[in-house]
C-alpha cells in the first residue's frame, strides 16, 4: 500500500469513529514525532501491538480486500508473566465494497459487534479436522443471547447494536450489505495475536508492504520505534 492511501483511510476512520461518539485512548492520537520521545513506560503498547492497523493482506487492492482496525487493549500469549490480561478489544472499520477474507482463530474466541453505520454480513462455516472448509455441516451460531442453527455458508446479518460470537475454528469473513454504507465494528475477545493465531483459508499476508510516498500521519502497530 502507498503511505498516502494508509493516511487517507486513517483520517477517514478517525472521522467515522468521532461521528459515532466513541472516544479513543490517548495513544491513538500520537504522531510519529510523539513516538520518538516515548520511553519504556509505553512498552505495553509496543509489545501487545496496540494502536492502528491498516491491511490489504499483501494483495495490493485495499479498496476490495482490506480492513482497518485499532487494537485498544490486549494481553500477550508469549509474555503472560508481564501482561496478565486475558482479553482484548478492537474497533474495526469496513467500507462498503470491501471484503475481509475467510479465516479462523485457533485460540481466540471473539464477539463481533456492529457499533454503527451499515449492516455487516459475516459468512460462517465449520472447519474440517484438516482445517479445511466444511461446506455441508450446519453451523451453531450465538447471536445476542440467542442460539441459531444455520446452513454452511450463511451470511449472518448484523444491524447496528447486534453481535455474534465467533468460536475458535469457526471460519468467517466480513463484507458490508450493499447500499447500507460503511460500518464501525467492535471486537471483544480473548487475547489477540495476529502473528500466530490467524488461519486464512487461502494463504495471504497480514501486514502490508508500504510504499513511502508521503510522511506517515500515524504509525501502525508494527512500526513503533524502540525507546
Amino acid at each position: 500500500m502507498k503511505r498516502s492511501e494508509i493516511n487517507k483511510v486513517l483520517m477517514e476512520m478517525e472521522a467515522f469513529i468521532k461521528e459515532y461518539r466513541f472516544a479513543l485512548p490517548p495513544f491513538c492520537h500520537f504522531t510519529p514525532e510523539d513516538w520518538k520521545s516515548k520511553g519504556h513506560d509505553y512498552d505495553e503498547i509496543r509489545d501487545n501491538m496496540l494502536g492502528w492497523d491498516i491491511t490489504d493482506y499483501g494483495l495490493g487492492d485495499f479498496g476490495k480486500i482490506g480492513f482497518s482496525l485499532i487494537t485498544i487493549r490486549n494481553g500477550n500469549f508469549a509474555m503472560k508473566d508481564k501482561y496478565a490480561k486475558t482479553y482484548a478489544e478492537k474497533l474495526l472499520y469496513l467500507r462498503e465494497g470491501q471484503y475481509a477474507p475467510m479465516h479462523f482463530h485457533w485460540s481466540k474466541m471473539e464477539d463481533i459487534i456492529n457499533r454503527g453505520g451499515g449492516n455487516v454480513l459475516i459468512r460462517v462455516y465449520n472447519s474440517t479436522p484438516g482445517e479445511g472448509l466444511d461446506e455441508i455441516g450446519e453451523v451453531h451460531v450465538h447471536k445476542d443471547g440467542r442460539e441459531l442453527t444455520v446452513p454452511a455458508g450463511t451470511q449472518v446479518r448484523l444491524t447496528p447494536g447486534e453481535s455474534i460470537t465467533i468460536q475458535p475454528y469457526l471460519y468467517h469473513d466480513f463484507s458490508v450489505e450493499e447500499g447500507t454504507g460503511p460500518v464501525l465494528l467492535g471486537e471483544v475477545s480473548q487475547c489477540n495475536d495476529d502473528n500466530t493465531d490467524n488461519r486464512f483459508l487461502k494463504p495471504i499476508g497480514r501486514f502490508p508492504a508500504i510504499e513511502e510516498d508521503e510522511p506517515p500521519y500515524r504509525l501502525l502497530c508494527n512500526e513503533y520505534p524502540k525507546p
